[in-house]
C-alpha cells in the first residue's frame, strides 16, 4: 500500500514542477506532495476557463492555501474553440489541449521542468479522451504511474489533514450536457445556478443538474433522493425561472448526461 512519503519521493528527481490543481482531493494530495518534497520547487496552476464551477475555484484557492504552495491563476474560454463547443465525444480532448498548451507554455516562460496532474489508476478505467491530450503534452501523473486509487487517495488525503479529503467529485459544467448538444455560456450559467440551488438542499454528496434538451435532470446520491423530492416544488419553480423547461429527478450516475 502506498504512503505519502512514496508520492513526494516520486519527485526526487523534479527540480520544478507545476501542479495542475483542479480544487479536488486528487490534485490536492498531488500539490501537497510536491510541496513537501525537499528536492522539488512546486507551484500550483489552477484554470478558471467557462466550465469551471465557482465553486471549484473556490476550492483550489482553499487547497493552496491551507498546503502553503505558490498558486498561480491562468483565464481563458474554451467557448472561443469550435472543436469544443460543438460538444462530440472528444470534448474532454480538446479541453485538456487548450489547458496542456497554457501550461506546458507557463512552464516554459518560467523554466519549471515538468508538469504535473491528479489522475489516478481508477481514471483509466472511464472513458477520458482527454488523458490523451495530457500526455501529447508531456504532463505526467504521479498518482496513475504509483498505481494509487481514489478511496486510497481519500485515505492520504486525510492522513496529510487536507479539508478536500472527503469533498465529492466533479466535473466541468460542460459534462452536464449531452454530446451533440452545442454548449453556450447562458446554458453554462444556469446549470451553475442550478446546482447552487440544490446545494443549499443537499449539501453532501455528489449533485448534478443535468440539461436534457431543456429538461433540468437532478442527479443526487440515492439516500437523497427522497430529500429533494419533498422540496421539487420550489426547485422546479426556481428552475423554469432560469429557463428549463421541467424538472426530474434521478439518482447520480457518473457521465449520466450521455445516458438514459
Amino acid at each position: 500500500m502506498k504512503r505519502i512519503d512514496d508520492i513526494v519521493e516520486w519527485f526526487s528527481e523534479t527540480p520544478s514542477v507545476i501542479v495542475a490543481l483542479s480544487g479536488g482531493v486528487d490534485s490536492a494530495l498531488v500539490a501537497y506532495a510536491a510541496h513537501n518534497s525537499s528536492h522539488t520547487k512546486a507551484m500550483a496552476v489552477t484554470a478558471d476557463y467557462m466550465t469551471l464551477a465557482e465553486d471549484e475555484l473556490k476550492s483550489a484557492k482553499n487547497v493552496a492555501l491551507q498546503i502553503g504552495i505558490k498558486h498561480h491563476i491562468i483565464q481563458y474560454s474554451e467557448l472561443n474553440d469550435e472543436e469544443f463547443t460543438k460538444n462530440d465525444k472528444n470534448r474532454c480532448y480538446h479541453c485538456r489541449t487548450q489547458m496542456g498548451q497554457r501550461l506546458r507554455a507557463l512552464a516554459d516562460e518560467t523554466k519549471y521542468h515538468a508538469i504535473v496532474d491528479g489522475t489516478n489508476a481508477d481514471d483509466v478505467f472511464d472513458y477520458r479522451p482527454g488523458m490523451r491530450a495530457i500526455a501529447e503534452h508531456g504532463i505526467q501523473s504521479p498518482l496513475l504511474e504509483l498505481g494509487i486509487k481514489k478511496s486510497h487517495i481519500r485515505t492520504l488525503a486525510l492522513q496529510a489533514g487536507l479539508d478536500v479529503h472527503d469533498r465529492p467529485s466533479n466535473s466541468c459544467l460542460a459534462s452536464r450536457i449531452p454530446w451533440g448538444r452545442r454548449i453556450t455560456a447562458q446554458m453554462l450559467a444556469r446549470i451553475e445556478m442550478a446546482e447552487k440551488y440544490v446545494k443549499d438542499i443537499v449539501p453532501v454528496g455528489p449533485v448534478r443538474v443535468r440539461d436534457i434538451n431543456g429538461t433540468a435532470r437532478i442527479e443526487v446520491s440515492k439516500d437523497c433522493i427522497q430529500q429533494i423530492h419533498s422540496h421539487v416544488d420550489r426547485l422546479d419553480e426556481i428552475l423554469r425561472l432560469l429557463g428549463f423547461d421541467s424538472v426530474v429527478i434521478r439518482e447520480y450516475v457518473s457521465g449520466g448526461a450521455n445516458t438514459q
